[in-house]
């Protein structure tokens, strides 16, 4: 149903407070513009909780003094430099962090992507509109001091940004990239958004949500007390005055990670004590391939081509070198409707030990503990294997054909 509204103030004002770090000063005028049917100012709306949700998670993580593991061993795993200083957090004196504390940060996370959704899907109602934003100029109070700063950015975030779609950052000096030439033209990295991006942008909040939300389903208390001082080292958890021992293979500190690591492992055996939370895991993932379908019936109906998120193959395309097109469109298509399959049920997951399939939706829907050695391994996977038809290659030949090895990364932009 179309309802009728004007352009708002709210989103008159969304890039500008975006660009100032000011979001949040104008919120409680949004949801009234919002709640009076203005698209653009739901929209306004679902970005600053979405934004709000990424800050209040950030702020946490930098208050526990958050950081990634350095050791040689962690570097070669994750893909890291080893010379670089990633193991040391930047908060020098971080609060102590208890298993309850980081429960309630991850819930406080979903609960702020599920309130961003919502205002999100209201944003597709109404009128169109078009809002033009640079993502990569947008201030994060990433440190929880208050104060979105210059160098809090998004395109700061991303660091060289020719290495993210061949798009160069605005200021690309800050943001690691190459310094502008003074006679090169400024790169336009902005985005036209519009009613079919709010609900790119619904879709994408339960992207991010489900396997949070399948983890908060589960008791991980072991795994936190046993290998989480790698991700929080000044937090005090049980094992951070033991991150360097004795030498067994490589160097002290390699080798402790290691022994963390398959003690990590041996702790991913997680008991469910919120079955409807993990069966909701399940409907959340249903969403997904239902608000891309919704996403794309909206991005098919468009006329205008204004620096498009995701075009149609009427528009131009903003990422280089990959196009949209009708064969891309179909493809996108039919591997929702191979996802909605594995979901139900109808069609089985292989497993490597077995001549039958696993059925997914029995896991989401009956469930009471996962662990993972023994669900990779077979006998966990008992109560959940069937004979039916499994997805194997064939199931996607079609977007293999037309994706190509590019497949993961439109995945990642058709959302």
């Amino acid at each position: 149903m179309a309802l009728p509204a004007a352009a708002s103030e709210a989103g008159d004002m969304l890039a500008q407070r975006l660009y100032d770090g000011t979001l949040a000063e104008g919120y409680d005028d949004t949801i009234r513009l919002c709640d009076e049917y203005n698209s653009d100012a739901c929209f306004a709306a679902g970005l600053s909780e979405f934004l709000g949700g990424i800050e209040a998670l950030s702020r946490a993580m930098y208050r526990h003094g958050a950081t990634t593991p350095s050791t040689p061993v962690a570097a070669l795993l994750l893909g890291m430099d080893m010379m670089g200083e990633t193991g040391v957090p930047g908060n020098s004196s971080p609060e102590p962090l208890s298993y309850a504390q980081l429960r309630t940060i991850l819930g406080d996370f979903v609960f702020a992507l599920d309130t961003a959704r919502a205002h999100f899907e209201m944003a597709d109602i109404g009128t169109g509109y078009v809002i033009t934003i640079d993502p990569l100029k947008v201030r994060v109070d990433l440190d929880g001091d208050g104060t979105a700063e210059a160098v809090e950015t998004l395109g700061a975030l991303l660091g060289s940004v020719n290495a993210f779609g061949g798009m160069a950052a605005p200021d690309a000096s800050q943001a690691g990239g190459k310094d502008k030439t003074p006679d090169s033209e400024p790169t336009d990295t902005t985005i036209g958004f519009d009613n079919a991006d709010a609900i790119w942008f619904a879709g994408y909040t339960q992207v991010v949500a489900a396997p949070i939300d399948l983890l908060l389903a589960h008791d991980f208390s072991d795994f936190f007390s046993t290998f989480l001082h790698r991700v929080f080292p000044k937090a005090g958890l049980p094992m951070q005055e033991y991150s360097t021992g004795g030498t067994l293979f490589m160097d002290a500190d390699s080798d402790s990670y290691i022994a963390d690591l398959i003690a990590a492992i041996h702790t991913v055996d997680f008991p469910v004590i919120d079955a409807a939370r993990l069966a909701g895991v399940r409907d959340r993932l249903k969403s997904i391939t239902a608000l891309s379908r919704q996403n794309w019936k909206s991005i098919l109906a468009e006329t205008d081509d204004n620096r498009e998120l995701v075009p149609s193959p009427r528009q131009t395309s903003i990422v280089p070198d990959m196009a949209v097109t009708e064969k891309t469109v179909a493809a996108w298509m039919t591997t929702l409707d191979t996802f909605d399959q594995i979901l139900d049920g109808k069609l089985l997951v292989p497993h490597w030990r077995f001549d039958q399939g696993f059925d997914l939706k029995a896991y989401f829907e009956t469930a009471s503990e996962t662990d993972l050695v023994l669900l990779i391994s077979g006998s966990a996977a008992l109560p959940y294997i069937k004979p039916g038809p499994i997805a194997d290659a064939q199931s996607f030949a079609e977007a293999n054909e037309a994706f190509g090895a590019d497949w993961l990364n439109y995945a990642f932009w058709f959302n």
